[in-house]
């Protein structure tokens, strides 16, 4: 009997021990993304261009890169360690490294307090608030990014506070180094974010010690089918400095469960020479149109893309190597998540 008791105990011990390991397993996701790449009134050879930092800027058959994130989402605690390799990834982390000889890995890197069921604290690096496109390709619709996207914040390092206000009512404040100084703070200064959201729109606000941004991203669905997405955001840097204001909407239609079309038409306006638009004259700007489709086979992603950008300066080469005003793109990436 004194056997059979024992054995019942180290049975629902063991069986305790099981559950809490496996309760608290560690998850691993991530994508892979390749693509090919070709300017249609362009040069494709060492002079070829692309619009600024659209993160699918390389000629040719190219690399993405590979996003592996490793999780843990316990009932009251939790972190993300979500690392990337590849040029996709090192144009997203650009201010590293700025210690570590790996801070160019590291795409998040934080952890988190449910305090309540509506308050969560989190520390650490984590990807911007601001903004409709996020440097994974897999949540984006379209493969090459905005303008707005291209401007950045990329992430912030720091401590935000999450806030359920209601049900469809929520806030954010949090408190950061300079934006994209990720590692440490060199600089002593801090800058101040927030964020209000309601159903699903949400209201941006970050204060950074050299500049101000304001940043509204939302959607809704129009009919069952269709989706309408849009994306605007105004930046000041103090002193007269260089700023921008830019505008996107993303108009998407599911055809099938398996392919969607989108169109993601941008104006963009620099105040100022800020850089990215390519052509290094003040007061430029841009209209751009990005038409992707989109077709799933199982958990392989292919996006053919068509892009037309048209500046007001001449910010691009045509295919004689004299400055042009517009650029036509094509390409084909394929993304794979796991």
């Amino acid at each position: 009997m004194k056997n059979y008791f024992y054995f019942v105990v180290l049975f629902f011990t063991s069986s305790l021990i099981a559950q809490e390991q496996a309760e608290k397993k560690v998850s691993i996701s991530g994508t892979v993304d390749a693509y090919f790449r070709s300017n249609l009134n362009a040069p494709n050879d060492e002079n070829a261009i692309a619009p600024g930092s659209s993160f699918a800027n390389l000629p040719g058959f190219a690399l993405g890169m590979a996003n592996i994130v490793a999780s843990y989402e316990g009932e009251k605690v939790g972190f993300v360690a979500d690392l990337v390799f590849g040029p996709r990834g090192t144009d997203a982390v650009f201010a590293s490294p700025m210690y570590s000889s790996t801070g160019n890995i590291v795409n998040q890197l934080y952890v988190y307090w449910n305090v309540t069921e509506k308050v969560k604290l989190t520390m650490g690096n984590f990807n911007t608030f601001l903004g409709y496109e996020v440097i994974s390709p897999a949540l984006n619709f379209n493969y090459s990014t905005s303008y707005l996207f291209s401007y950045g914040p990329f992430s912030h390092t720091g401590f935000k506070a999450d806030v359920s206000l209601a049900e469809d009512l929520s806030l954010m404040l949090g408190v950061m180094n300079d934006t994209d100084l990720t590692e440490f703070n060199p600089t002593g200064d801090y800058a101040f974010g927030t964020q209000l959201g309601y159903k699903s729109q949400f209201l941006n606000v970050l204060v950074d010690p050299s500049f101000v941004e304001i940043d509204f991203t939302g959607g809704f669905d129009v009919s069952e089918k269709l989706f309408l997405g849009l994306n605007a955001a105004y930046l000041s840097i103090e002193d007269s400095g260089p700023g921008f204001t830019g505008v996107a909407l993303y108009p998407q239609y599911t055809v099938t469960d398996s392919f969607a079309l989108g169109i993601r038409g941008e104006y963009f306006v620099e105040d100022g020479s800020f850089g990215a638009i390519g052509s290094g004259v003040e007061d430029s700007s841009v209209f751009a149109a990005t038409l992707t489709a989109s077709y799933s086979v199982d958990n392989l992603i292919i996006k053919p893309e068509l892009r037309l950008d048209s500046a007001s300066e001449d910010s691009f080469i045509d295919n004689d190597l004299m400055p042009s005003k517009s650029l036509a793109s094509f390409l084909v990436a394929a993304i794979y998540k796991f």
